[in-house]
């Protein structure tokens, strides 16, 4: 009688598992894209421009892939949203007809969420509402919007106990933040697709809390090693392509940086935008240099 041989452990794939290219390469040219005022084009001429043959389509086809996946695994690591939040709506094109963008961010500036609606009602404000509260956790204490007709209604049945303030200039910020997603939406062809507009959209909100520091993927080292206490910021080139249908993010306490990084200075370029606890630790090390 034949033994049956045991069967192996299934291994899960990575998410970058059947692509050509390297994990670096796809993190790369997403970032530039959600980063920067690029066309899918510039991207692929700047790839080019360091030896990397690749067609625009493709860029395309790896942020509609990777954008959520980098987004989902940055989220262990971001910052707890405030509870006074700014909501307003702004308009996009796609397809040639009008959607709202209705937005969020908090007192300190971070993007909550975003939601792509066609129509401007009491059901699309109730949609938004609801997965802001399922993804944050976070009961809100003060929201500020417009005086549109559909937030007291969807306000009354799902924050009963929020202050709502409709004041003139009250939604300032959430205005201004609305131009940074025009200016980047301005190289843009047009968006063709509601999922693709949702897509870059939301993948633009994540990175500019990523550049804002309202992520905690820095980690102050101590200052007899590696290089005097710097404050180390990881960027999406720094996502890991972890096994699973995901990637894997290095948070605070698992970011490492090896001697050549320190010699080499901050990972994230210039030293702006560190977020409060960047900030925070900024100010101990000059205190603690002057006395």
């Amino acid at each position: 009688m034949r033994s049956r041989r045991p069967r192996s452990a299934a291994v899960a794939r990575s998410a970058f598992a059947g692509f050509c290219f390297p994990p670096d390469v796809i993190v790369l040219a997403v970032r530039w894209y959600l980063r920067f005022a690029l066309s899918y084009r510039d991207v692929e001429e700047l790839l080019a421009e360091r030896g990397v043959q690749v067609d625009h389509v493709t860029i395309y086809r790896w942020v509609q892939r990777f954008t959520p996946l980098l987004a989902e695994a940055a989220r262990p690591c971001r910052h707890a949203v405030g509870d006074r939040w700014q909501v307003d709506e702004t308009y996009v094109k796609v397809a040639g007809r009008w959607r709202y963008v209705c937005r969020a961010i908090d007192q300190f500036g971070q993007v909550i969420d975003v939601f792509v609606s066609p129509r401007r009602d009491a059901a699309a404000a109730r949609r938004f509402f609801e997965w802001a509260l399922g993804a944050t956790k976070i009961i809100p204490v003060e929201v500020i919007t417009d005086q549109a007709a559909t937030y007291p209604v969807v306000l009354e049945e799902l924050l009963p106990a929020a202050w709502h303030r409709a004041d003139r200039y009250a939604n300032n910020g959430i205005e201004c933040d609305h131009g940074r997603l025009k200016a980047r939406l301005g190289p843009m062809r047009g968006l063709k697709q509601d999922r693709s507009a949702r897509v870059v959209i939301a993948g633009h909100g994540f990175v500019q809390d990523l550049q804002r520091g309202h992520y905690e993927l820095a980690v102050e080292e101590p200052v007899n090693q590696r290089g005097g206490g710097r404050v180390r910021r990881a960027r999406l080139g720094d996502l890991n392509p972890g096994w699973g249908h995901g990637v894997s993010l290095p948070c605070a306490d698992q970011t490492q940086q090896s001697p050549q990084e320190s010699a080499a200075g901050p990972a994230f370029g210039p030293d702006r935008g560190q977020g409060r606890r960047g900030r925070t630790a900024r100010s101990r090390q000059t205190s603690s240099e002057l006395t």
